[in-house]
């Protein structure tokens, strides 16, 4: 598995959510690529490269995932499962970013492998703020397999 890329794959399947998170990313100097999946089967597709993605090395696995639950075709936790479940993509992060705001989808979420859950909120604003602060941590802060160790315990 190779994580040196630092591709980010988006699963939303709202085009105003799309457009506002990719808006974000862009504005905040975000320079990594974002492939988008408009469900949770396009999403399989890309990762394991099958589908109209057939042929793409599925060892290229993103640097993080953004992933929605409440997708057509195949909901973002069966999506969370089938990462999870294969030795590529078990390893690449992925934050559940959502609307939802219901216990069990998160607990859901995290029993399944999630590495984060974000409510998406309402208000635009907050909704900027929220996508700032997880590319702040997932692209700047967090240590990805195969980065430099950790700092020695004194």
């Amino acid at each position: 598995m190779s994580l040196k890329n630092s591709r980010i794959l988006l699963v939303e399947d709202n085009p105003d959510h799309q457009e506002l998170t990719l808006m974000t990313l862009a504005e905040n100097n975000v320079l990594n690529e974002v492939v988008v999946a408009n469900d949770g089967l396009e999403a399989l597709d890309y990762l394991f490269g099958t589908g109209a993605h057939a042929g793409r090395d599925a060892r290229d696995v993103p640097a993080l995932v953004l992933l929605d639950l409440k997708l057509p075709r195949l909901n973002g936790i069966e999506v969370l499962r089938r990462i999870r479940d294969d030795a590529r993509t078990r390893l690449v992060p992925v934050v559940i970013l959502t609307s939802s705001s219901e216990e069990e989808d998160v607990v859901a979420s995290l029993e399944s492998g999630a590495n984060s859950y974000v409510r998406k909120p309402v208000d635009f604003s907050r909704f900027i703020e929220q996508v700032q602060r997880l590319q702040v941590y997932w692209l700047l802060v967090h240590e990805p397999l195969g980065g430099a160790p950790p700092p020695a315990r004194p």
